[in-house]
């Protein structure tokens, strides 16, 4: 709730809000970052967004990323090496998200001029003053999202080769469809501009970052992820996220939160006690979920433990 975007479980504001009051709902808390912390405040009124103040002053979604970077891992993330490439760059543009908090508004330019174009193409449109007015936005926007996707894999290939876990290094790699993406906004203007008549034969656009997919190996096998056992889908998955930890930690200066949900899942006793330990290494505040207290018991007294259950029909924390 306090990241930018819709969260983990991708749900619209209008969601969250208790019905049939619909009265909205307000969430306080207080951010410890190094030697500063942040009361923070955030208010969803119906059909209104969100208002977000730091210390009561209004602030931005974007703010809440600069003070509190968050990277989770859910359930439905073990399928996504070999779900469509869809899933993968929605992936991809989250880690690269949290080394670049921009980069989340550069995608939604871009693909708000690519979904306009795709409406022109469909209608059979021919009029080029409108397709140069997009394929203009497309061109700036696509090659900045392009360019912040390749260094994101470069900095967690980099991140991984760094230390020695017992978790499998995975070798990440950028594919584009029908070639690779210009670095200047005028040749991928220009690969817009030229490609015209067959995509108004399509019906879509059908070169551009909206085509690209991540590509995962498990290195010291050469094996593709989407080859791998259940197993090892899932432990690259987790040093894909622990790499991603280890970079925002180096470039931001500070450790990420961390929300995995039902991370002990297809872990051994071995992984498990491996991760723990990893996690603590990197100094994150680390919330997980499990559905006993078995799956967290070696961490001891490093962690603080909290169980959830039904009471008269309500839900009632208690910690231990």
């Amino acid at each position: 709730m306090f990241s930018p975007g819709r969260g983990l479980r991708g749900a619209r504001l209008e969601e969250m809000i208790r019905r049939p009051e619909r009265l909205g709902w307000k969430l306080h808390g207080l951010i410890g970052l190094k030697d500063r912390s942040f009361d923070i405040e955030i208010v969803v009124r119906t059909g209104s967004s969100r208002k977000i103040t730091f210390d009561g002053k209004l602030a931005s979604p974007l703010d809440l990323a600069q003070i509190a970077p968050i990277i989770w891992l859910t359930p439905a993330m073990d399928r996504i090496w070999t779900e469509s490439s869809e899933g993968r760059r929605r992936l991809l543009d989250r880690l690269t998200f949290s080394f670049n908090s921009r980069h989340a508004q550069t995608t939604l330019r871009y693909q708000k001029a690519l979904r306009e174009r795709n409406h022109l193409l469909k209608d059979h449109v021919e009029d080029d003053d409108w397709y140069d007015a997009l394929e203009r936005q497309m061109a700036e926007a696509g090659v900045r999202v392009h360019a912040e996707r390749r260094a994101t894999i470069e900095r967690l290939n980099s991140a991984q080769s760094k230390y020695e876990t017992a978790f499998p290094t995975t070798k990440l790699e950028l594919v584009q469809k029908d070639g690779d993406i210009p670095e200047s906004a005028n040749d991928l203007r220009e690969i817009f501009r030229r490609t015209r008549v067959r995509d108004r034969t399509a019906g879509r656009t059908l070169f551009g970052p909206q085509r690209t997919d991540l590509n995962a190996v498990f290195a010291s096998k050469n094996v593709a992820a989407r080859d791998c056992s259940t197993g090892e889908q899932k432990a690259l998955l987790i040093s894909l996220i622990l790499s991603n930890a280890r970079a925002v930690s180096e470039i931001v200066g500070f450790p990420p939160i961390l929300l995995l949900d039902e991370i002990a899942a297809h872990l051994d006793a071995g992984r498990r006690r491996t991760l723990h330990d990893e996690i603590c290494a990197i100094g994150s505040q680390a919330w997980m979920t499990g559905t006993g207290d078995e799956l967290f018991s070696d961490l001891g007294d490093r962690a603080q433990f909290f169980e959830t259950r039904e009471v008269d029909g309500m839900s009632v924390i208690t910690s231990h």
